[in-house]
């Protein structure tokens, strides 16, 4: 009976079933590499805005508290954003004619709000009380990095669902004192678990619970 296959059938089938599995761990390995990426989180990407507010300039140099303009950040699930008679408090008097404020005038005087572009926008399935964070010690830095060093608004931290979980799981890494939540430069004068593992005590933080899908889905 003569040879159904080829010699060289065995040796295209081995290459083939390898090849098959190489490309399938290399298109998992490029979708996660993708997937945390800069490129896909927007992490460092200035978002343009109608105008270029400075971070930098109001809280890192004229010491703006975050409460200040985000009034609502202790209160409600959203930090707020603050109206524009905010803005003409200051601006009424200082760079009054500047042309890059001009937005800010014409909203002022004729009662429509900027249309700011939102820098930190998560998905609609996601739910996000600012509130909460902030009485439990989640310091602003935590996740929106050093606003007082950015003249530019920009993400400093992908909020992906990864890295959300990871302090959810360890909350004791990232917790501070609640009267140091605003300090962009704070840093403990203990150990960081030590003290986070009193914090949660003291916060009454229920770690089962933060590991509920209900927590952040709803």
């Amino acid at each position: 009976m003569s040879q159904v296959f080829h010699p060289a059938a065995n040796t295209i089938a081995k290459v083939s079933i390898i090849g098959g599995i190489a490309f399938l761990a290399g298109l998992a390995w490029f979708a996660g590499t993708y997937t945390r990426s800069p490129y896909r989180t927007a992490v460092t990407t200035h978002v343009e805005q109608p105008v270029p507010f400075s971070h930098q300039t109001h809280v890192g140099g004229d010491g703006i508290s975050c409460f200040y303009c985000h009034t609502s950040v202790e209160t409600s699930s959203s930090a707020g954003i603050p109206p524009t008679e905010t803005c003409m408090t200051c601006h009424s008097q200082i760079w009054a004619d500047a042309p890059m404020l001009q937005p800010v005038r014409d909203s002022f005087q004729t009662g429509q709000p900027i249309e700011w572009n939102r820098v930190h926008d998560l998905p609609d399935f996601v739910y996000f009380n600012h509130s909460i964070h902030v009485q439990k010690g989640v310091g602003c830095v935590t996740c929106h990095g050093r606003v007082d060093q950015m003249p530019l608004m920009r993400r400093a931290q992908p909020m992906t669902m990864e890295w959300c979980v990871a302090c959810h799981r360890e909350p004791e890494r990232f917790i501070r004192p609640r009267e140091e939540v605003l300090n962009m430069e704070w840093v403990p004068e203990e150990d960081q678990l030590a003290l986070g593992q009193r914090l949660v005590q003291e916060y009454q933080i229920n770690k089962a619970q933060l590991l509920n899908c209900s927590i952040c889905h709803r």
